[in-house]
């Protein structure tokens, strides 16, 4: 009997012992010609290192600079792979304390290709989706359970686009979360836990914004007293290549993908109340509009995505859209037309419902691109006198965007596609580079 029981000692032990020091994650981050980052958060303090290699060389690896994963930043690390070319598929391990933590998962990242001067950019596929809300029902509100269909991540993984941008309302703060670092940062870990986001979170390349939900209370300002502590949670939990562009606080930034520019707004920072009478109302600010406006201006690229929290071509003066700062939103409408900047593309969330909208400004051809929810309740809603929505276009149950990239450098083509949780194609629109011809 003493031998059965040491020897169930031994077998449990051993179990206990190949577990997996990783809780969530890994997750690709931002991704460059000579530099990809790679996140993940730990169990218990340890040193982490990235082993890489060439998909098709496994026998020769690299590795990143060791990290400690530090209770103080919630066991969260980022590390960087430094030593890899442009262009190219690179396999990956997790270790720490020296032992893999990743055995039994094929992990891989990618660099972005160096096509400049060289050939036309390739074709490639971007996921879209906001408004994740994941259950803890005792933090949650009483009744009924507000997130759901957690399998639409298993399906954006299915798809393996080339990366994925996150339009905000991500991660859900409740009341217990609002005013404390530590609520803060239990909230980004649980939700980052779900088992059904593991795979999507290494399967791709990730890209984030922020709105109300991640930022603050609902519907918050930049009146919120803690969005320094909310800001550090962000950095931790996403993988951007930096936040506040040119000394801009916040999370502003932007990043080139192939051929096509993105610009990662905040909504939060500075956004005033829109119903003030002794001042201005405004949503973005004036220092984040120039920064925007001189950033399009010296763009390039055939597709300009600007991707914001709020509906910005919605022309209802409903819940939180831009049309409720009328006089900021036409400033910028204005100024786009104005300097004759072509290939504009919002990308906005929060509604949950999708849409894609379309007008005529001044002249001047512009497009949003609105998906949400992807796990949070979505209610019927009907049309409501949005004057841009294209017909055929409005869907208010879990949904993602799917946008494929191609063509020639010099006539490229936009397909979208929004997805229902099962990944099955709602309904489909193309966009020409062409077009603003």
């Amino acid at each position: 009997m003493k031998k059965l029981f040491f020897g169930c000692f031994l077998f449990i032990s051993a179990q206990l012992c190949a577990q997996s020091l990783i809780y969530s994650g890994p997750m690709n981050g931002y991704s460059e010609m000579r530099e990809t980052l790679v996140w993940v958060q730990m169990t218990e303090p340890c040193i982490v290192e990235l082993v890489y290699w060439v998909d098709s060389l496994p026998d020769q690896t690299f590795k990143s600079i060791p990290v400690a994963a530090d209770p103080e930043k919630a066991l969260v690390v980022h590390l960087i792979a430094d030593n890899v070319e442009p262009g190219t598929r690179y396999g990956y391990a997790i270790h720490a304390d020296g032992e893999n933590q990743s055995k039994g998962r094929a992990l891989y990242f990618k660099t972005q290709e160096l096509y400049q001067y060289r050939k036309d950019p390739s074709e490639f596929t971007i996921a879209i989706g906001s408004c994740a809300y994941i259950n803890e029902p005792e933090y949650d509100r009483p009744g009924k359970a507000y997130g759901r269909k957690y399998d639409i991540f298993e399906r954006i993984a299915d798809l393996e686009p080339d990366m994925m941008l996150w339009l905000g309302d991500n991660v859900y703060l409740r009341e217990a979360d609002y005013f404390s670092r530590t609520g803060i940062l239990k909230r980004y870990t649980h939700s980052r836990h779900l088992p059904e986001l593991q795979r999507l979170l290494s399967a791709t390349h990730h890209y984030a914004i922020w709105d109300d939900h991640d930022y603050g209370p609902n519907d918050a300002n930049w009146t919120y007293p803690h969005k320094d502590k909310t800001l550090e949670a962000f950095k931790l939990f996403w993988g951007n290549n930096g936040y506040g562009t040119n000394d801009l606080g916040g999370i502003t930034s932007a990043f080139q993908f192939n051929d096509l520019h993105f610009y990662l707004l905040d909504n939060r920072w500075w956004r005033t109340d829109a119903n003030l009478v002794t001042s201005d109302e405004r949503m973005l600010g004036d220092a984040q509009i120039e920064w925007l406006i001189q950033s399009l201006k010296y763009s390039k690229a055939p597709f300009k995505f600007i991707a914001v929290g709020s509906q910005v071509l919605n022309t209802q003066k409903i819940y939180e859209n831009y049309a409720n700062y009328e006089d900021e939103r036409q400033e910028l409408l204005d100024r786009i037309a104005a300097e004759g900047i072509k290939g504009v593309i919002f990308l906005t969330g929060d509604r949950h419902h999708s849409e894609i909208n379309r007008c005529e400004h001044n002249g001047t051809i512009l497009y949003e691109i609105t998906s949400s929810p992807l796990s949070s309740g979505s209610p019927p809603i009907e049309n409501e006198g949005n004057e841009n929505l294209m017909e055929g276009t409005l869907y208010y149950d879990t949904n993602f965007g799917y946008l494929e990239i191609s063509g020639p450098r010099t006539d490229r083509k936009l397909q979208i596609s929004m997805r229902d949780m099962n990944g099955e194609i709602l309904y489909t629109k193309e966009i020409l580079a062409s077009e603003w011809e």
